[in-house]
């Protein structure tokens, strides 16, 4: 059981999480289990990284350490409810399950499992997430640092109080669709002005990835950024303007304090 991982659940976020522990030698195949309801989920995992794979959750909680609850909101308390009686204290249970409080999942368990909750987002798939760790009651200082130790495999990873869960789902949950929409309208600006689709997007990808590098690498305010590029009189802020006086900054806030409220309202209907 020792220093073993399980996936209970086996689908895209699962995936990317073996795929980055695995790249970065944190733990051998042999030492990864998963167990999902679809066979052809668990084909999957098996065939491309050569992990154990069981059709019941329970095969998987007796043989492990760690048990990632990767599964759909839906399903947490049917899935809760089969694996407690086999659940222990010594195990450390990481839930990335949408919405759902380790307050929720220790008390379907025996109430002293320690739990930790986290929110990773959709670059995870390419180990460019960022994940959001927040503990709870009875996970411990060395609990913590296993679950970023995995969690730094797929990216970048922070923690926070639990209570700032929905505010992290509403930013950096919610926010690559958000960065994939603003990628789309600056490609269809580019292909209005005339430039080839291929092209356009081409741009406006390498545009939003180089100025998200120069924000993480540099460490400076975007807003100094975007001034070193803003010359008097000239065409970036004639653009700018244009922005500002359509709302974009006050429109990506309000979608992040929309998004952020609808978590509430989701994790409420669920307790």
């Amino acid at each position: 059981m020792k220093d073993k991982v399980g996936f209970i659940g086996a689908g895209n976020m699962a995936g990317a999480l073996i795929n980055g522990v695995l790249k970065a030698g944190l733990l051998s195949p042999q030492a990864m289990l998963a167990s999902d309801a679809k066979d052809t989920q668990l084909k999957k995992v098996k065939k491309t990284y050569g992990i154990q794979t069981f059709r019941e959750n329970t095969q998987v909680i007796s043989q492990v350490s760690t048990v990632i609850l990767a599964i759909k909101p839906q399903n947490i308390e049917e899935v809760l409810g089969e694996i407690a009686p086999a659940v222990t204290k010594k195990q450390l249970i990481i839930s990335i399950v949408a919405g759902i409080t380790t307050k929720q999942i220790a008390k379907h368990l025996s109430g002293d499992v320690p739990v930790i909750r986290v929110m990773p987002n959709t670059p995870a798939l390419i180990q460019e997430g960022a994940s959001v760790l927040s503990v709870g009651k009875h996970a411990t200082e060395a609990h913590l640092k296993s679950a970023i130790k995995l969690f730094t495999a797929v990216g970048k990873v922070v923690t926070v109080e639990e209570h700032l869960m929905d505010a992290v789902t509403g930013l950096s949950g919610s926010g690559p669709a958000y960065v994939f929409l603003f990628i789309e309208a600056l490609a269809d600006a580019g292909v209005k002005m005339g430039l080839p689709r291929s092209t356009a997007q081409l741009l406006a990808t390498q545009t939003c990835l180089g100025a998200a590098k120069m924000v993480s690498e540099t460490g400076e305010h975007p807003a100094q950024l975007r001034d070193m590029v803003t010359s008097p009189g000239g065409t970036t802020i004639t653009g700018l303007h244009k922005l500002e006086a359509g709302g974009l900054r006050t429109t990506l806030i309000d979608a992040v304090e929309a998004a952020t409220k609808r978590s509430k309202e989701l994790g409420s209907v669920k307790r």
